[in-house]
């Protein structure tokens, strides 16, 4: 397949505004009429969210660390289909990526930098502007020099102070041959509220979140050169199509697989539920905030999310919660991370949770963050005890009472340290780890098998 042409929004380093010239580029570039694929780079959750808003199509992920290097290509061109162009917002900054001490290379692993070099895209520099003067050039220089397999299609300039700041700004990238594709003022109001972990979810936000995406949208298409950064997209990447059929095999059945949505439980990859529906599952999303289980459920998801921010309103639903607790102990196959397993708790913050893992959990001033190379520890329906996974944690909430089950990983700290996390009583696999669907699709078609074993068994008679 021939591959959709890309522009990589990068920057020199975090806080620079990528999110908010990638998500105002992908709707103004709607706007004018392209059929815009948006893509973030790493594993982040939420930004896919604004992007989504603003294309109108899922926002999707490309993380070489989770999914493997071979992926990210087929998984892109999967995600870019029907487009004419795409977005591609990076991750930190430009050459920034898994800390390895081992590596050599000037390009980090899970780098924005890689991903532009993979699909041989150029890189559109986002620069806050803010203290910098004609020693812009020098900057620029060695961005455009340090590695040669790194093209740079341009500068945007972002939170010029004034219209004498942007002519010295607009000098200093002249003097080193790069293009300013556009000068965006300093737009304090365009601040989307954020909390311990970040923006706020889009899905959380309502419409706030989409007056936010159209403030984004009009501010660059007043301010940036949206021909001139269409006429810049390129890529030579091609090759075979992700195709989530072809990595499972279908359950003809159609078990009902239960996917916890809603404000508390946002986080997600696309891939997930389009693995799901191949491996035969009927998708049913609820909202455990004020839903039942949807009927015949015979496995549930709980994802990643804020349920600290609603633990309140979850504990209120105790049908819920008791109908949960029930068929877990009758063996119903439950996937959960990170928020998912806050929610199986016995507490969480002092709210009461669905109590089926002997655990309390409250809210920590400490931010667990990183990649983890994890080797399971026990069987459960998605994995077989001695399988290594990748994995990434991103959470401020800790257990204070440890369950007494089995956990479900093991991996070494940087310090060296071993580090057992997770649960798995009964059929339950609950971890602070999330994982991408596409880098493990064999665990989500065991997943589905076990889920069509269990309504099997537990048919009415």
């Amino acid at each position: 397949m021939v591959s959709t042409p890309a522009v990589v929004i990068a920057a020199p380093a975090s806080g620079s505004g990528k999110t908010t010239v990638a998500t105002g580029l992908i709707g103004a570039l709607r706007r004018a009429g392209h059929r815009v694929a948006p893509f973030k780079v790493g594993p982040d959750y939420i930004d896919p969210g604004y992007h989504g808003l603003a294309a109108g199509r899922p926002g999707r992920n490309l993380d070489p660390v989770l999914v493997g290097a071979d992926r990210v290509v087929p998984l892109y061109l999967h995600g870019s289909r029907d487009c004419d162009l795409a977005v591609v917002e990076g991750v930190m900054g430009l050459f920034d990526g898994r800390i390895d001490e081992h590596n050599t290379e000037p390009i980090a692993e899970g780098s924005t930098a890689q991903i532009a070099a993979m699909l041989g895209a150029p890189v559109i520099l986002v620069v806050d502007a803010r203290g910098h003067s004609q020693s812009l050039a020098a900057l620029l220089h060695g961005f455009a020099t340090y590695d040669s397999g790194i093209r740079l299609g341009g500068v945007i300039l972002n939170r010029v102070g004034s219209e004498r700041h942007e002519q010295v700004l607009r000098a200093a990238c002249a003097r080193v041959g790069l293009p300013v594709l556009g000068a965006l003022p300093r737009m304090a109001e365009l601040a989307v509220p954020s909390r311990h972990l970040g923006l706020i979810p889009a899905v959380e936000h309502g419409s706030a979140a989409q007056a936010a995406v159209d403030a984004m949208t009009d501010l660059v298409a007043a301010h940036i050169d949206l021909n001139a950064v269409a006429a810049s997209a390129a890529s030579n990447a091609g090759g075979s199509v992700w195709d989530p059929s072809a990595e499972v095999t279908s359950e003809e059945s159609g078990p009902v697989v239960a996917i916890a949505g809603g404000p508390a439980f946002t986080f997600g990859y696309a891939e997930h539920r389009e693995l799901l529906a191949a491996a035969g599952a009927e998708v049913r999303v609820f909202d455990p905030l004020r839903d039942e289980l949807p009927s015949g459920t015979a496995g549930l998801v709980i994802p990643g999310g804020f349920p600290e921010e609603h633990a309140a309103e979850l504990a209120a639903n105790t049908a819920l919660l008791t109908s949960i607790a029930d068929l877990a102990a009758r063996g119903l196959p439950i996937h959960a991370e990170c928020a998912g397993l806050l929610y199986l708790t016995r507490t969480l913050d002092g709210h009461r949770m669905a109590g089926v893992i002997d655990a309390e959990a409250e809210f920590s001033p400490r931010l667990t963050l990183g990649y983890r190379d994890a080797v399971a520890l026990t069987d459960s329906p998605l994995w077989s005890a001695g399988e290594r996974v990748r994995g990434h944690e991103f959470h401020r909430t800790r257990l204070t009472a440890p369950s007494s089950a089995a956990p479900a990983w093991a991996w070494r700290s940087p310090s060296g340290e071993t580090i057992r996390e997770g649960a798995t009583p009964y059929r339950v696999h609950a971890s602070y780890l999330h994982t991408h669907p596409a880098g493990n699709p064999t665990a989500i078609g065991r997943f589905v098998a076990a889920a069509a074993d269990f309504a099997r068994t537990h048919a009415p008679a």
